[in-house]
């Protein structure tokens, strides 16, 4: 008997090694033939179980010749697409693969073959299963593929349209003036350090998104909410849980998106039953949270079925008007589905957006030369009108041409919120593309890395000059928005790709950058993706933040705190000299916080690091007003 089970055992075994080399065996030749770089990895840095036994074979893997894992074993490190960026390809190659014995993958930064892929959803899909995570509250446009994937966007992308912009730009100014208020204080002076910028930063765009997605009037802790709200609307905006809930709908959405990684992962039966402080915050949050998702729901349905108008931006109520009223004509969204984008909508929304407002806010405490040409242009713009009464049409395209849009462009380019798009080809075909006018084959079933945080600091298809902080021979990796006003001819949008998708799939169809500012090659920006499953929300979250940006730096200027180095009374008594040489530690250690942010779910910086501020009125600044570096 023994021996029967020790037999069985030795042909499982066998088998398994047998399985091994031959896969490893079938994708190294299927590397080979497209004639790219290729490099052997010991296991897929997409198989979390093997990644679990590094410690095994990295040892093993590197008893080697050096030339075969010493640049390449950055691939199996966590964030390396962010850290490493352009630094790899140069010497992997702008296109490179790698093979293992369970995958092959295609990393590049080669904006001509990104481009092409983009263009290709059919031919190079969306590999739908690493996003299943976000279907648990209802398949939604970011989950599916093909037909239903085509159904799901024609519906969500009737939301975003220039009318709905024009609402989301006045009350991203509202939200702002909020915000404002917060920092400056009971005393409304201000130049008070504050800790919570990015804490901040995202709860404006919560409050912002809360209009979006549901039409809400979200407060700031000092506001009431106005007399003629919605009855239905209050018990939303309320501070307070209302019945049948332990947390009020602000807290319990802000909590979920908190602990989204969590949520994700953790199955919603585990959860429930976790003993944990940090599971049990996020089982309550998730538990409320849902519950009102299903409470706007049918709130949306009874104003449909009563006849109710649409008032302001609401795309949970133009998804129920799709799918419950007269416009519901052909494929309708299920009440689970209806749900899903909604949630979906506002995960994808809410992060993303409030990390680049919140770095782009720190990069111009950095650079304070930036920020006294962005106030100028913002004088020019608005002079002293009052934010409240700025017009969308006549103003947001001078916005998206100024030096405002400019700082966005340049934050969305350095730290993109999404450092790699995943696609995968088509099972069961080889799909070939074109690279520097040579045909490519890429085997059926290779996993493609877009590597967005490296093409986008790839100086082939950026202008540069060296760098005024390192003294590298290329600015790449520092934050320079002038370098979106180079003058000579950039890319067209007109190139053709055969096969490229036309089908019009509704949403914003305009370029990501105004045509007055440099436009980069097609495939070299791509912080909203690209093609048809580009972000849908893109024109929305800009216009979120060049309205935001222009409320705060039209009044006031933010500076670096340095209470680290030097108190108050100290700095007062400095001289320009002692005041230039505190304020460069702050920037220095502000840089070098930024360099280390993480992804999880999005590019940001995780943990406890916190870069402190202070807004303060312009005229009385301490530092960013007459500082040149």
């Amino acid at each position: 008997m023994a021996l029967s089970v020790l037999l069985l055992l030795s042909a499982v075994v066998a088998y398994s090694i047998y399985r091994t080399l031959t896969r490893f065996i079938s994708n190294l030749a299927a590397a080979k033939r497209t004639g790219l770089p290729y490099y052997v990895i010991p296991c897929s840095p997409f198989n979390w179980t093997g990644q679990a036994f590094r410690f095994i074979y990295m040892p093993l893997w590197k008893l080697f010749p050096r030339r075969h894992w010493e640049n390449v074993q950055v691939v199996l490190t966590a964030d390396w697409h962010y850290r490493e960026n352009h630094r790899i390809f140069e010497k992997l190659g702008d296109s490179f693969i790698v093979i293992s014995p369970g995958q092959v993958i295609l990393y590049t930064e080669n904006a001509e073959v990104i481009h092409q892929i983009t263009s290709k959803r059919e031919q190079f899909p969306k590999p739908t299963e690493s996003y299943k995570l976000l279907s648990q509250y209802g398949e939604n446009v970011v989950t599916t593929e093909g037909a239903e994937w085509r159904m799901h966007r024609k519906i969500t992308s009737a939301s975003f349209n220039e009318k709905n912009a024009a609402l989301v730009f006045h009350e991203s100014i509202n939200q702002t003036q909020g915000l404002v208020s917060q920092w400056l204080g009971p005393d409304d002076k201000g130049n008070k350090t504050i800790k919570t910028i990015e804490h901040d930063t995202m709860a404006l765009m919560l409050h912002i998104i809360g209009y979006i997605g549901f039409g809400l009037k979200l407060l700031w802790p000092v506001e009431e909410l106005p007399p003629d709200i919605d009855p239905k609307l209050v018990k939303y905006s309320t501070l307070h849980p209302p019945a049948g809930h332990t947390m009020n709908f602000v807290d319990s959405l802000a909590k979920s998106l908190e602990n989204i990684i969590i949520l994700l992962i953790v199955p919603r039966w585990i959860l429930n039953r976790l003993p944990f402080k940090k599971t049990k915050e996020a089982a309550e949050a998730q538990n409320n949270c849902m519950g009102f998702m299903h409470e706007f729901l049918h709130d949306k349905i009874d104003d449909v079925n009563q006849g109710n108008k649409e008032v302001g931006m609401d795309i949970m109520g133009q998804l129920v008007r799709t799918s419950y009223g007269e416009k519901a004509k052909g494929a309708t969204l299920t009440d689970s589905e209806i749900i899903g984008n909604a949630f979906v909508m506002l995960v994808a929304g809410h992060e993303t957006t409030a990390n680049i407002m919140n770095f782009t806010l720190l990069e111009l405490a950095n650079n304070p030369p930036v920020q006294r040409a962005l106030q100028k242009d913002l004088d020019n713009l608005f002079g002293d009108t009052d934010p409240q009464k700025w017009d969308y049409e006549s103003c947001i395209n001078p916005l998206m041409a100024s030096l405002v849009a400019a700082c966005m462009n340049e934050t969305l380019r350095i730290v993109p919120p999404v450092v790699d798009i995943p696609k995968r080809v088509t099972p069961g075909q080889d799909q070939a593309i074109v690279r520097d006018g040579e045909k490519v084959v890429i085997p059926q079933d290779t996993f493609i890395g877009l590597t967005v945080a490296a093409v986008q600091r790839n100086p082939r298809y950026w202008p540069s000059k060296p760098s005024k902080i390192t003294g590298a021979e290329n600015d790449m990796d520092d934050w320079v928005p002038e370098r979106w006003y180079r003058t000579e001819a950039t890319a067209s949008d007109g190139d053709c790709i055969e096969g490229a998708d036309t089908e019009d799939f509704g949403g914003f169809a305009g370029p990501d950058t105004s045509a007055q500012l440099f436009r980069p090659a097609q495939g070299s920006y791509i912080p909203f993706s690209a093609g048809a499953r580009s972000c849908l929300g893109r024109r929305i979250a800009q216009v979120e933040m060049v309205a935001a940006l222009s409320v705060i730096f039209q009044k006031y200027s933010l500076e670096l705190a340095v209470d680290e180095w030097a108190s108050d009374d100290e700095v007062k008594l400095m001289s320009r000299e002692q005041k230039a040489k505190v304020y460069k530690k702050a920037q220095g250690k502000s840089r070098e916080d930024i360099k280390s942010a993480t992804s999880l779910l999005t590019l940001k910086m995780h943990g406890s690091k916190v870069i402190p501020v202070r807004l303060v009125k312009r005229g009385e600044e301490r530092f960013v007003s007459w500082l040149e570096s």
